[in-house]
C-alpha cells in the first residue's frame, strides 16, 4: 500500500469529516489528520463525589508529599512557587498545583513535518498513537524476540500506512541491537525518514531528551520549534508519590523547548497504590498535578498534557493484568478530573495481558480502548500492538488494532441526522413489504454508510471454509502486514534535511562510547 494521502485540517462539520473515513468498494480508504468527535464523553461521578477525590488528592500533595529525587533544579522551583520543601520531599497547599497549571494551553497543535498530518490536542480532538515501550516483538512466524531497529522501523511503516492511525508514536518497540546511548538517535531519525506524522521523542535521559529535540529544530527550524510544538515527550512518575532525576530533567528539557510532555502515573493497584478505584485515582491526580506544574514552572505556557495509566493485579500471583474492568471505569473520572483542570487527556489504549493476538488480547483492548473514547482522551498512546502485558509488540495484532481504529472513528462520528439520513425519500420510494437493496437512496449512500473491515470475515460459512481457507483474523493480520510493508513507500524527505540529520547523527554517535545499559 502507498504512503496515505490524507486530508487537510480545514472548517469542516463533524459529518464531513468523520464520513469521510469508511472505505469505498472502489477506491483505498482516506484518513483524516485527526478526529473530531462528535458523540459526548461519558461523565460517571456526581460534582459530590468530584469533589472528595480532589480533596483527598489535596490531602496527600498537603499531608504526604512527594518526593523529588536527583534533580536540584525542580526543588529550587518549588522553592520559588512557595512550596514547602523538607530535603527531596516537597508539599504543596492546596489549590496551589492548579493556579499553576492554569498557564497551560488547553488545547495545541503538534505540528508535523507534512502539514495536512498536523494534529489538534485538546478540545474534541482523538488522535490514536501506537503503542511504546516494549522490548519485545512477536509474529505468528518467527515468534517472541527481542526487537530490533528493523522491527522499530517496520512499525513506523505500518502506521505511517495506516488511514487510522494519526501520530507516528515513540518508543514503538525498544531496539536493543542499537546502544543503549545512541538507540534514540536511530529512533527519531526513522520517524522522521519513515513518516511524515507527528513523532515523539526520547526521555531517559536529559540529554537524550534535548538531541531528539534538537533533531527536530534540524527538521522544523529553531525559530519554528521554539514557538510551535513538535514533538512530544512520555514521561514517567515512579509510582507511589516519587518523581526521580530522570524523569523530571526530560520533563523540563521538554518545557523549556516549548515541547509537549506527557505527565503519565502508571500504578498497579495493589502495588503501586491501592486496590481501591478512587484512591488510586486521586493519587494518580496528585502524581500528575504536580508532574504538569513543574512544567509551567520550567517555562510558563509550554503545552502539557495530562495523562494516566491506571491498572490492575492479580492478588493472587502479582502478576499485572490490563484490560480489566476497574481501571477501565476509573479512567472516565480521570476524565472528568482532567477537564476539570481544563488540560489535554491522555488516557487508556488498547491494553491485553494476552500472549497472543486472540480472543482474549482483542476483549480486554475493546475494553480499555472503548474506556479511552468514553473518557474524552485527546491522545490516545497504545492504540495498536499492545500484548503481553505491554512487554510485546505483536505485527498481527498491530493491524488488527489499526482495524479497530478505523471502526472507532466511525463510531465517534456519532448518528448525523437530516434530510439524507432520515431517507423520507427512500420510504416513499420503496413502500410497504419490499426492499432497499436498489432504490436511489441506497445507491446514493451505499460507499460511505457502514464501516468496511479490511480483515473481518462477513461472507457464509461456506465460502470461508472452502474458499478462505478457513482462516482467523490473526492469520488475515499476518498476511496484511506482510503486504503492507512489500508496498510501503517512505514519504518524501528534503535532501538537505536528511543529509544534516544524517550528519548530526553520526556525530552525536561518534562523541561517545557504546553504552548498553
Amino acid at each position: 500500500m502507498k504512503t496515505m494521502t490524507l486530508v487537510a485540517e480545514k472548517p469542516a462539520s463533524a459529518e464531513r469529516r468523520t464520513r469521510g473515513n469508511r472505505r469505498s468498494p472502489t477506491a483505498k480508504p482516506v484518513g483524516v489528520p485527526y478526529i473530531v468527535r462528535n458523540i459526548p464523553t461519558y461523565d460517571i461521578l456526581s460534582e459530590e463525589n468530584l469533589v472528595k477525590i480532589e480533596q483527598t488528592a489535596d490531602r496527600i500533595l498537603a499531608e504526604v508529599g512527594i518526593e523529588f529525587r536527583d534533580d536540584p533544579v525542580a526543588i529550587q522551583h518549588w522553592k520559588r512557587a512557595g512550596a514547602k520543601v523538607d530535603g527531596l520531599k516537597v508539599t504543596f497547599e492546596p489549590g496551589m498545583l492548579r493556579e499553576i497549571v492554569s498557564s497551560a494551553p488547553r488545547q495545541f497543535t503538534q505540528y508535523a513535518r507534512n502539514p495536512a498530518n498536523n494534529v489538534e490536542i485538546g478540545g474534541k480532538s482523538v488522535v490514536f498513537a501506537p503503542s511504546y515501550g516494549s522490548p519485545f516483538v512477536m509474529d505468528l512466524d518467527k515468534g517472541r524476540r527481542y526487537g530490533t531497529l528493523e522491527d522499530f522501523q517496520n512499525l513506523i511503516k505500518l502506521a505511517q500506512s495506516s488511514p487510522w492511525l494519526h501520530h507516528s508514536g515513540g518508543t514503538i518497540c525498544e531496539p536493543v541491537d542499537v546502544p543503549v546511548n545512541k538507540r534514540h538517535l536511530d529512533m527519531v531519525y526513522s520517524h522522521i525518514k519513515y513518516s511524515d506524522r507527528p513523532f515523539m521523542g526520547s526521555v531517559t535521559a536529559e540529554d537524550r531528551a534535548e538531541e531528539s529535540i534538537e533533531m527536530a529544530r534540524i527538521l522544523f527550524g529553531a525559530d519554528f520549534v521554539d514557538r510551535n510544538c513538535v514533538i512530544l515527550g512520555n514521561v514517567n512518575v515512579n509510582s507511589p508519590l516519587v518523581w526521580d532525576g530522570t524523569m523530571t530533567n526530560a520533563l523540563r528539557a521538554y518545557a523549556r523547548a516549548n515541547q509537549a510532555a506527557v505527565i503519565v502515573p502508571f500504578i498497579l493497584g495493589g502495588a503501586m497504590g491501592p486496590v481501591t478505584n478512587a484512591g488510586a485515582i486521586a493519587q494518580a491526580f496528585a502524581e500528575t498535578l504536580a508532574g504538569c506544574a513543574l512544567t509551567q514552572l520550567e517555562r510558563k505556557g509550554a503545552p502539557v498534557i495530562f495523562g494516566n495509566f491506571l491498572s490492575s493485579m492479580s492478588l493472587r500471583s502479582g502478576s499485572p493484568t490490563f484490560g480489566t474492568p476497574e481501571p477501565a471505569i476509573g479512567s472516565m473520572v480521570i476524565g472528568q478530573l482532567a477537564r476539570r483542570l481544563g488540560l489535554p487527556l491522555r488516557c487508556a489504549g488498547n491494553f491485553s495481558n494476552s500472549k497472543l493476538p486472540d480472543g482474549q488480547a482483542m476483549q480486554e483492548g475493546l475494553m480499555s480502548m472503548l474506556s479511552a473514547i468514553h473518557c474524552g482522551a485527546n491522545f490516545i498512546l497504545h492504540s495498536a500492538g499492545f500484548l503481553d502485558g505491554l512487554l510485546s509488540m505483536s505485527y498481527e495484532k498491530f493491524v488488527m488494532d489499526t482495524d479497530l481504529c478505523g471502526a472507532l472513528h466511525s463510531y465517534l462520528a456519532g448518528v448525523v441526522v437530516d434530510d439524507n439520513t432520515l431517507a423520507m425519500d427512500a420510504f416513499l420510494e420503496v413502500g410497504p413489504g419490499s426492499h432497499f437493496l436498489g432504490s436511489a437512496h441506497t445507491m446514493r449512500n451505499y460507499t460511505t454508510a457502514f464501516w468496511d473491515s479490511a480483515l473481518s470475515d462477513n461472507e457464509p460459512y461456506e465460502k470461508w471454509s472452502e474458499e478462505g481457507g478457513s482462516t482467523d483474523i490473526a492469520t488475515r493480520a499476518n498476511r496484511l502486514w506482510k503486504k503492507t510493508l512489500a508496498e510501503y513507500e517512505a514519504p518524501a524527505l528534503d535532501e538537505g534535511v536528511d543529509e544534516a540529520l544524517c550528519d548530526y547523527v553520526a556525530r552525536k554517535k561518534g562523541e561517545r562510547a557504546d553504552a548498553w545499559y
